[in-house]
């Protein structure tokens, strides 16, 4: 998507003219919504130098124009674009990184990243030169268009209140591999900017490149169950951009030094669905441990270890070796106090107190931490679907402190699942009433979101998406007993609503995600939690409904052999207000959870006809 898309003489007469920033911000909110303050006055400023820029006849007055470009299946934006033949007549796009920043600050021992103000303070943030690299290498990689017909992308970053010195922070030889390939210039190198561009855009193109990209097929984004064996060979397969970056290097900077020093150290890493925090943790276990670091991966949940067990089975790893990286959360209960250089444990929020039927052990997170040197979780509060799930960023903090361990937090906030859509998670948090938020009102991104009338409807919507890649499910919440008999047979059907009926994931197979005939059945959160599919299906049942006013849940609706909120009904006669409201997060977040694994859709139906029609009008 683009916001704003003229030529340059149009926008060089829009800047002169002083209408601009009037005509960005209308079409913002048009496309996206309300723009804060401080994002109009960085327009208003920004336009200008990039106005003096191209006031050059050279420059020709049909090339195209691009501002707020957002980058294919992520919630990120370009600054601005031009677009243009070369002297050869190859298409060429200039890509331009714009900065207000007046200082910065060289970090040691941390890959392409700097220190700026930014916020009001002094933050560690990306190198310029690798953020605008990285956003060229997005678009390489997604948009089928710019590769096939190989459209040349030129990117730059442009300080333009920023005074180079000779010896600057920014052009420290750390970060020579970046500003190689995306040259850096500031408030006295208008003349370079302008001259990088001649270099590349000779002749206009009336804007046709960038029709061709804007309306160019996107690959599918890369799953990670699928490129595991491929990272863990070494290979990057998913560049880190912005934040997902710098809680990176941050990570492995404590690993390596507590594996120095022996202090424990803990890093918290929250994000919501799709922000990429099983990316950075694999990535995070493959770099460790090529620094020969004794690591491990740990997941409470079983199903995306099952998966990674199958994907990586038959290749060239071993099949004890994948057992010993890929652990479950229960398996630290006899370790030894830094047994481990690195335990990276994803899905965090999901870690309990006590372990299996038994409730063996003392406590997850205080195992883990015992167990390693350095530990970083990965957390997010609203994915919390079971009354035993324990873990939450206060625990960790509190066991760290007994630890006496050093602690560092940081957020993950880019979207890169449900085609990178920051507005459809925000929407949904405000619809499911988990948070208020700006997005009440729908959200704008390309995001295929729809309500159907009936669950056979649902299933045929699910079944057709799937034959393209076998990469969509069906799911549902648990309001379904799950019948003895159809645990190894799929014929037998659990789920029965009106002329649809279908059975839950067979009990002998733990990678439902992935299997070839799991199509026909319907999954639930324990099977598809952690794991992504191109578009899902989500029946909602009677545990969640509208009552006119408010999303209302009812535990009581739940299946009998629903082990999550096993224990909510002696809760409930003992503290009824503590059990409903644990109830209600719980089935909430499961809801939320399920509508969130889908990376191009999400198509829902709802058994409560008030619910229906409350999501539609949402939508609407």
């Amino acid at each position: 998507m683009i916001v704003y898309e003229a030529t340059k003489g149009e926008f060089v007469d829009s800047v002169f003219s002083g209408s601009i920033t009037d005509e960005i911000y209308e079409m913002y909110q048009q496309k996206i919504g309300k723009s804060g303050k401080s994002q109009i006055m960085s327009w208003e400023n920004s336009m200008q130098y990039m106005y003096r820029v191209l006031e050059d006849s050279e420059i020709p007055d049909d090339c195209g124009v691009a501002i707020e470009f957002t980058i294919p299946t992520t919630s990120k934006r370009i600054d601005f674009i031009l677009t243009g033949l070369n002297q050869f007549q190859d298409d060429s796009v200039v890509i331009i990184e714009l900065k207000q920043w007046s200082e910065a600050q060289k970090v040691e021992g941390k890959d392409g990243v700097v220190k700026t103000i930014l916020g009001g303070g002094l933050r560690e943030t990306t190198h310029p030169s690798y953020q605008v690299w990285s956003y060229a290498s997005l678009i390489k990689n997604f948009n089928q268009t710019v590769d096939e017909e190989e459209i040349g992308l030129y990117p730059c970053a442009y300080l333009h209140n920023y005074d180079f010195k000779s010896d600057d922070p920014l052009t420290d030889e750390i970060y020579e591999d970046y500003y190689s390939q995306a040259p850096l210039y500031g408030k006295r190198d208008a003349l370079k900017l302008r001259n990088f561009i001649k270099k590349y855009i000779k002749y206009g193109d009336n804007s046709d490149i960038l029709l061709r990209i804007e309306n160019g097929k996107i690959r599918p984004s890369k799953k990670l169950q699928d490129t595991l064996s491929s990272m863990l060979d070494g290979n990057k397969e998913f560049i880190m951009i912005d934040e997902q970056k710098i809680a990176y290097e941050l990570a492995i900077k404590m690993a390596r030094e507590s594996y120095l020093d022996d202090k424990k150290r803990v890093l918290i890493v929250e994000g919501g669905p799709g922000t990429g925090k099983s990316v950075v943790a694999i990535n995070l276990l493959v770099d460790i441990m090529r620094d020969e670091m004794n690591s491990c991966y740990v997941t409470k949940n079983t199903a995306p270890r099952e998966v990674f067990y199958k994907k990586l089975k038959g290749g060239r790893f071993k099949v004890g070796w994948i057992k010993n990286i890929f652990k479950g959360s229960g398996t630290f209960i006899d370790s030894q106090e830094n047994d481990y250089d690195a335990i990276i444990v994803d899905e965090a929020h999901r870690l309990t107190e006590k372990t299996g039927f038994f409730k063996k052990g003392d406590n997850q997170i205080k195992e883990i931490i015992n167990a390693g040197k350095f530990c970083v979780f990965f957390i997010d509060k609203y994915q919390r679907i079971s009354i035993e799930d324990y873990g939450s960023i206060g625990e960790i903090r509190r066991f760290a402190s007994e630890f006496d361990a050093e602690v560092k937090q940081i957020k993950l906030a880019s979207q890169f699942r449900c085609n990178g859509s920051d507005g459809y998670l925000s929407w949904l948090n405000d619809v499911l009433e988990i948070e208020e938020t700006a997005n009440y009102d729908g959200f704008d991104f390309d995001y295929d979101f729809r309500v159907v009338d009936s669950a056979s409807e649902l299933k045929d919507l699910i079944f057709e998406k799937n034959l393209e890649n076998n990469k969509s499910r069906l799911v549902a919440g648990y309001c379904w007993d799950w019948i003895s008999d159809s645990k190894d047979n799929s014929d037998v059907h659990d789920i029965v609503i009106d002329d649809f009926s279908m059975s839950w994931n067979l009990g002998n197979s733990k990678t439902w995600a992935i299997d070839e005939d799991s199509i026909n059945e319907v999954g639930c959160i324990h099977t598809s939690q952690g794991l992504e599919f191109d578009y899902i299906g989500v029946i909602i049942g009677e545990d969640m409904r509208f009552d006119g006013e408010h999303i209302v849940t009812d535990f009581n609706m739940r299946a009998s052999t629903d082990r999550s909120i096993f224990g909510i009904k002696k809760m409930h006669k003992q503290d009824s207000d503590k059990a409903l409201k644990l109830a209600d997060a719980i089935i909430k977040n499961t809801y939320r959870t399920l509508m969130t694994r889908g990376m191009k859709g999400c198509y829902i139906y709802c058994e409560d006809e008030l619910l229906h029609g409350y999501f539609k009008e949402k939508i609407r």
